[in-house]
Order: structure tokens, then sequence, then C-alpha cells
């Protein structure tokens, strides 16, 4: 595996080594100790996929508040996605600062974001496959999203028309939300 730290601080981009022959092609996808050596501690509890039907379709910006934290591990297993990440630690110097990447199928990233971070993405092709590996259970009274244009942290979706669910679609602001992540919780 080829583990590349990005400009937020604790994320990181994965890239695994794949081995292909006239078959097809076979990888280890995750594995514990190896990412353990890049200092990704977290023990992964629950696995998570969304079926995203629609190009353009946008999901987030997701995170979950204290006292349950969620680092997450996520890759694209069918087509693409334009992949954000957002500080939402109130006392990191990088506060709202957001990164973004392109994951897929065909080029085999993945991503890893620790908690405290929240995260988003746009596809970039109908019927796209994404999965999570989450290091804590989902709690639906410290589930949150925030709004997915919001000025304030500004990201550069280059879509015009996204498809949205209800929730994304009417998430607060960050300015009116209860978010109550800090760079301690990491």
């Amino acid at each position: 595996m080829q583990v590349t730290d990005l400009e937020l601080l604790g994320v990181k981009l994965i890239v695994p080594t794949y081995f292909e022959d006239n078959r097809g092609y076979s990888a280890e996808a995750y594995n514990h100790k190896t990412l353990r050596e890049y200092g990704i501690n977290e023990h992964f509890v629950v696995d998570y996929i969304c079926n995203n039907e629609k190009e353009n379709t946008v999901r987030g910006i997701h995170f979950q508040n204290n006292p349950h934290p969620q680092a997450k591990l996520v890759r694209v297993l069918q087509g693409e996605v334009l992949d954000f990440i957002v500080d939402l630690r109130k006392d990191s110097p990088t506060y709202k600062q957001w990164i973004s990447q392109v994951i897929s199928y065909e080029n085999r990233k993945q991503l890893y974001l620790p908690s405290g971070y929240g995260h988003a993405y746009v596809t970039r092709q109908p019927n796209t496959v994404v999965l999570y590996k989450f290091d804590d259970y989902y709690d639906r009274n410290l589930v949150r999203a925030i709004r997915w244009n919001d000025p304030e942290i500004g990201i550069s979706w280059g879509i015009e028309t996204p498809v949205l669910s209800p929730n994304d679609e009417h998430a607060p602001f960050l300015c009116d939300s209860d978010m109550n992540l800090s760079v301690g919780e990491n």
C-alpha cells in the first residue's frame, strides 16, 4: 500500500497494491497492521455502502458529534466521486478548510479521515457505489449535516443542479449547527 499525508492534519490518501493477470486483479484493500504503521490506529467496526443511481448526487457534509465522532475510510466500488473533506474542529488552525480528491473504481484510491472532519461527495457517474468503514457505531442522536453549499465553507462542487436528499437540502448552515467537534477528540 502507498499511504500519503494530505493537506489537512491526519487525512491520508491510500492506494492499495493491485496484482493483475489474465483473470483480472486481486488486492489487499484493508490491512489493520499496515495502516497502523502509517498512524491509522482506529479499529473499524462498521462497513456501510451507498448506491447512487444518478450523476451529480451530493451527499454531505456529514459527521457525527461528540461523544462518538467517527473516523472513516472511504473507497469507491463502482463509478467515480469528487470527494470532499472539511475540517470541522473548532479549535483547529485549519477549521473550515476543505480538500478534495477524485476517488473511483478506476483509480483505486481510498481516503482516510480522522474524527472531527466532515465528509461529502458528488458523483461523477451514474450508479456509483461508495463503501465506508467507520470506527464507531451510528448514533441517530449524534448524526449531523452541514448545508452542502454553505458559503462559510465555500466548497467548489463543479455542478449546477445537484441531486439532494431532503435532509441534505435543508441541513443547517455551519453558523446554525450544534457541531461540537474539537482537535482534542482525535
